[in-house]
Formats: C-alpha cells, structure tokens, sequence
C-alpha cells in the first residue's frame, strides 16, 4: 500500500495556521503608558475559558450555545429553548468571541492580540480601542452570518476582533520588524507588512476554498475589513499611517 496524501485543503490549512507565530515587535508606546484595555480583554478570555472549561462538558456546552453566535437563531430561522438563551440573540454579536474551543484557540488568539493589540490602543486611545475592539467582533460575527445566514453552528472565538487589530497594524506600522517562528520552528525577523500580507493572504485564500472546514474564515474576513476602515477614522488627530511621519507646514513669513 502506498504513502498516504493529505488533500491539497488540508496541507493549506496546517500551513495557514503554523505559517508565522508571532513572538515580538520591539514598537514602543507613544501616547499611553500601558496597555489597559487589552490586558483587561485578554484577562477576561482567560477567565471565561477557566470557568466554562472547569464547568463540565454539559454547562460548557450550554454556554456555547447560550452565548456563542447562531446565524440561525439571530435571523429568526430556528429558536433556542429557553433555558439555554443565556442572554437575548442580538447580544451574541459580542458574547461568542470572549468562548474558546481549548486552550489552543485561546493561546493562538491571545498571542496575537498581546503582540498586536497594544500599539494599536497607543493610536486610538483606551476608550476608542475598547469601541473599535467590539466593532470588529461584531463586524466577524456580521459577515460570517452574511455567508452562512441558515447556519445553527454556533461561533466562538475572538478571532474576528484580532484579525481587525491584525489589520489595523498593518496600517499604522508596516515597516516595523516582528520576531516570528516560521511554520512554528524558524525564529525570523521580518517586516510587519511581510507577515501581515502572507496572514491576511491566507485568510482570504482558505475563505475561496474551504467552505467546510471548522475554521470561521468569514469572521476572520469581516474583522479584516472592519479593522482596516475604524484605523483610520477612529485613530488619535496626528497618528500618522503607514509609518510616515506627519510634517506640519510652516506658518508663512512676512518680510
């Protein structure tokens, strides 16, 4: 019997999720002087995944149910028995990205938004992060619904709002160099926007692609595009884009 063949979806995916692991950026703050809000959101992730991983698999079930996102249900196209609608469907838009399928989806999620999250609360100040944070979740959560609007699977994850914080940086700070692992073992040291692009790339590949997978690329898509909009007109009056600085012109001269 010959070697067996992954199909070509399946080596995609592996090399999608393992392509850069980010480690370290070395981009100082410029406007604050910690990152408050998103130690807060990740403290709160992992917080929410200790408790609902240490209920038991039935309530943690119920909880993913009660709290995650249902196309379905929030289009009115199946109903949840009541004693599982922890709170009403409309609020799911936000509930679903503070659950986490186990401690990988949880780490890989926090990861990013450690390395990424504080030099994008530096550009729109803690109270606009936390504003463009849940806009982004809510923005996954919207198209995800957009592409499967039948669905009765519920999402989970913070994945959309950290693809929008993913997107966000690359807009402010493309030129800075990220340490990274390479398919998880080669330590580089590359540009923001080299990494960024192939990540983002890859999201938008795997959604042309893989319309079965578990993986919600459609989330990871409406986080992209919402994070790369709210940058922009959400950032602090003088935060420059793209790494450029802002040159103020001169007051004019009278001889």
């Amino acid at each position: 019997m010959g070697p067996r063949t992954e199909p070509l979806k399946a080596v995609l995916f592996r090399g999608c999720r393992l392509m850069f692991i980010p480690l370290h950026d070395a981009n100082h703050l410029r406007y604050i002087k910690h990152q408050y809000v998103t130690l807060v959101i990740i403290g709160l992730n992992v917080l929410v995944w200790a408790m609902t991983s240490l209920s038991g698999a039935e309530a943690m079930q119920a909880t993913v149910l009660g709290l995650g996102y249902i196309p379905s249900v929030v289009h009115d196209l199946a109903v949840l028995p009541p004693e599982l609608e922890l709170v009403p469907p409309p609020l799911t838009y936000v509930t679903y990205s503070f659950l986490h399928a186990d401690i990988f989806h949880l780490g890989g999620n926090m990861l990013f938004l450690w390395v990424f999250g504080d030099n994008v609360e530096d550009a729109l100040g803690h109270l606009r992060y936390l504003g463009f944070y849940l806009a982004c979740t809510i923005a996954g959560a919207f198209f995800h619904g957009l592409v499967a609007p039948d669905s009765q699977a519920p999402l989970i994850g913070a994945s959309g709002a950290v693809a929008g914080v993913i997107a966000a940086y690359l807009i402010l700070h493309p030129r800075v160099k990220l340490w990274v692992l390479a398919f998880a073992r080669i330590p580089l040291r590359l540009p923001a926007y080299i990494v960024i692009l192939l990540w983002i790339g890859s999201q938008f590949l795997m959604f042309a692609i893989d319309r079965e997978n578990q993986i919600s690329w459609s989330a990871h898509i409406g986080g992209i595009i919402a994070g790369a909009v709210l940058i922009v007109l959400m950032r602090r009056r003088g935060v420059p884009l793209f790494d450029r600085p802002v040159t103020l012109p001169r007051a004019a001269e009278v001889e």
